[in-house]
């Protein structure tokens, strides 16, 4: 694919921050110049994205305007048959029935290609999964992210339960066994947040404490997490060398 990439950020939840699609713009800047390719793309060329409110709006993209879509995560669940849920998986079909325009998804988004792909999607018996987490990845994974292993910011108590058909995997975590998604120039995906930080963790477990949804273990554990070490830039960078390869 050639530049500039034309990214929609699909914001499938409100954030603080500035929303899901700035932090995914901060995120992809930095992936960009981590690939040292400065004169195909950077922070500073070659990137155009823009966002759309799927929830409240229910705003999409012309076809013709974009290369590819990047679903962000939420606090609903993708399994859910509420109408703009619905409206998304249909058009995630939709991108899925063409072969020029690429799908990114994280967490929620990852779990709405799941649907959309005809696998299930649901609640984990494990529970939730938070907070920088490391995983095991797939020989797949390693060439994809360029590392043996992957820590990421973990936020969801839903679950992908199988791989779709001609879908290569990623990795697996304790908790989950389909943390990423791939299939060459159709989609890449994964269940963690690449594009949260320390601060945006350390909010979301403060408030989902404060509300009685994390009870003190999980919150103490996820807390004594936020601050590791996370690889959302190297796999910032995987996105953006997956819209790159022809």
């Amino acid at each position: 694919m050639k530049t500039p990439l034309r990214i929609a950020v699909l914001e499938c939840d409100t954030l603080k921050y500035g929303g899901y699609g700035r932090v995914f713009k901060v995120l992809l800047d930095a992936g960009a110049d981590a690939l040292r390719m400065p004169d195909v793309v950077s922070s500073k060329r070659g990137l155009e994205i823009s966002k759309w409110d799927v929830v409240n709006e229910q705003k999409y993209p012309a076809l013709e305007d974009i290369d590819a879509i990047l679903i962000s995560g939420s606090r609903h669940s993708s399994f859910e048959d509420i109408p703009w849920i619905l409206k998304l998986v249909d058009f995630t079909k939709k991108i899925l029935e063409q072969d020029r325009i690429r799908i990114i998804g994280a967490c929620f988004g990852h779990q709405i290609v799941g649907r959309a792909m005809g696998v299930k999607v649901d609640r984990s018996d494990a529970g939730w999964e938070i907070s920088v987490t490391p995983m095991e990845l797939t020989a797949k994974g390693k060439d994809l992210f360029k590392q043996d292993s992957l820590s990421l910011h973990q936020m969801h108590r839903d679950i992908v339960y199988e791989y779709p058909e001609g879908v290569e995997e990623l990795g697996a975590s304790p908790r989950c066994s389909v943390q990423g998604m791939y299939a060459k120039g159709r989609i890449i995906t994964v269940q963690g947040h690449p594009e949260f930080n320390q601060q945006i963790m350390t909010d979301l477990l403060e408030t989902r404490h404060a509300q009685g949804i994390f009870n003190d273990e999980l919150y103490e554990d996820g807390m004594a997490r936020a601050g590791k070490h996370h690889d959302g830039v190297a796999v910032s960078s995987a996105f953006l060398r997956f819209l790159l390869e022809d």
